[in-house]
Formats: C-alpha cells, structure tokens, sequence
C-alpha cells in the first residue's frame, strides 16, 4: 500500500494508518505510543453519549487527553440525534478535533438499544445523527460495517448516504454484524464503498501482519487502513508499514506505558491497562500461560514492573 498523509475535512494526519477505537484500551498512554510509532490517529475508547449527558465519571475518564495528543480524535455512541448534537457540542469535547460516529458495534446490548450497528437498518436516523454531530463544526467520521447479514450487505449504499449527510470519512469493517469479529473481511463490499464516495474511506478488519494491511488496501482500493487488535499484540505494526524509525524493545514499551499511565491514572486504572496490555504482547513468548497467571496476580505497580522485565527478557 502507498503510504501518503490523509485529509479528513480540515485536518491533515501525517498518515493513512489508522489505529481503531478499542475498548479497555485506546487511553491516552496507549494513543500517545502509536502516534509514535507511525499511526495517523487513534481514536479514544466508545464513549456513551447518554453516560457523557448525565456525567458518568468512568466514561468522563475516557476523555482524558492533553496538549501533548497533536490530533484528538473521540468516538461517540448513541442513537438519539438530540443527545448525540447536544454531546458533540458540550464542553466535554472542547479539546477534541475529530468527532467519530460508532455505527459498527455488533454486540447484543448495544444493538437492542438501536445504537452502533443498528444504526445502518435506520439509515434516516443515522443521517440525522451525522447531521447534528456536523453541528459542532468539527470534521465527522463515521465507523460502520458492512451490513447486517453477510446475505444482505450494503455498505456502498451506507457510504453515500454518510457522505449526503456531511461526513468526512468513513470507516468500514469488512464483516456484517452477524459475523461480529470472525471470518474473512469482504473486500469487495469495501471496494464498492470507496467508489461510491468521494469522501475518504479506510477498510478495516482482519488486519493481523503487515501483509493482510497491503492485501486490504490493493484489494479494496481504500485511502488507507486502521488497525485493530493486532496493534495490541504488535504496536510495531505502524513502525513497519509507515519505515518510522523505532529502536525500542517490547519491554522498553510497556515501561514507559507504565509510567506514563500511573501519572494520568490511579493504580487501579495502570494495574489493570498494563496486565491487559502486556498479556497481548506475550502471546508468542514462551511459557505464556505460566506467566499470565503471575502477571494477573500482581497487587502492585513494583511488583509489575519487576515481573514485566523477567517475562519480556526471558527468550
């Protein structure tokens, strides 16, 4: 794939590899480390509009960010039009330069109450949605899949309704919702996306290697890709596919995420991010179920730390 700087409305990202918002792990440590590594964006975790009205504590956690974030960028969920333009205009999301529409979680409690993925069988509401986030004067992106049913899929449609609306950007998951996050992307629904719109469109799903990103791009013919769960177990992923340079070790990563968190979170927060995080990156290491439960036992940030150093020194 051409690796090239990507416009979304009045922004310009330095590139068009993109790392998904994932929940329980985008904070801002975690955005901060692949903005390093070569990442155009990242996206905060799914923020509820609704829990963001009536000022959630926990979901008002997931917008910490701070000068030092170049382009913030917050995914919003909801499916009330009033709330979503309400949410997207409040203080809350003063700081944030990009305005991200998820209307691609496929999970029962979210699509019984008509949000994320229930959102592409209302396509009037959801352009209502677009239309009041567009309010703020932000750029609006939106997430979405390729349908609801691998029987009957529609993205093409989708993306132009989003673009009618005032989207920026969309984003498409090349599974339908039915297939929640198995199975082979269906590049084609994606590459009939892209040539529907004029706007951008980044093709995400079953990325898991530099090689499935190139696949994905040259067959969908997509502006760029955004990287999941394998950007968990593999940060370096950016570092490959956009040359930027990086020297740092697996370990060196996860200690400077360790510091890092503790002076933006409590322990609670850090010991519970870093244990997630670094049982992703000790997949292939040796000894791994030995040591995950080790790591799940830790009470303390020292303890952590020490026991970090043995796993990821250990070959």
């Amino acid at each position: 794939m051409e690796i090239r700087q990507l416009r979304i409305g009045g922004l310009l990202l330095p590139s068009n590899v993109l790392m998904a918002p994932l929940a329980g792990y985008t904070c801002y440590p975690f955005r901060l480390l692949v903005r390093r590594m070569g990442a155009g964006l990242c996206f905060t975790e799914m923020v509820s509009a609704n829990a963001l009205k009536y000022e959630d504590r926990a979901t008002r956690q997931l917008l910490f960010t701070t000068e030092q974030e170049p382009v913030k960028a917050v995914q919003l969920l909801g499916g009330s039009p009033a709330v979503m333009e309400q949410m997207a205009q409040s203080p809350l999301l003063e700081p944030f330069d990009l305005i991200d529409i998820n209307m691609g979680c496929p999970v029962p409690n979210v699509f019984k109450s008509k949000e994320g993925s229930a959102l592409m069988l209302d396509m009037p509401r959801a352009s209502a949605i677009i239309r009041a986030c567009k309010k703020s004067g932000k750029p609006v992106s939106v997430k979405c899949r390729t349908g609801i049913r691998e029987d009957e899929m529609f993205a093409a449609e989708f993306a132009r309704m989003c673009e009618a609306s005032g989207a920026d950007m969309i984003t498409i998951h090349g599974r339908s919702r039915s297939m929640m996050y198995d199975g082979a992307p269906h590049y084609d629904e994606i590459a009939r996306a892209k040539a529907a719109v004029s706007i951008p469109v980044i093709a995400n799903g079953g990325i898991f290697s530099a090689a499935d990103a190139h696949v994905m791009a040259e067959r969908t013919g997509a502006d760029g890709v955004m990287i999941a769960r394998y950007a968990l177990e593999n940060p370096f992923i950016f570092s490959e596919l956009t040359k930027t340079p990086c020297r740092t070790s697996a370990l060196d990563l996860l200690m400077e995420q360790l510091e890092l968190t503790k002076t933006c979170y409590d322990e609670t927060f850090t010991l519970t991010y870093l244990k997630k995080l670094a049982s992703y990156g000790m997949k292939k290491r040796k000894g791994t179920k030995q040591y995950k439960q080790k790591l799940y036992q830790c009470g303390s940030l020292k303890e952590l730390a020490a026991l970090l150093v043995t796993i990821f020194t250990d070959r």
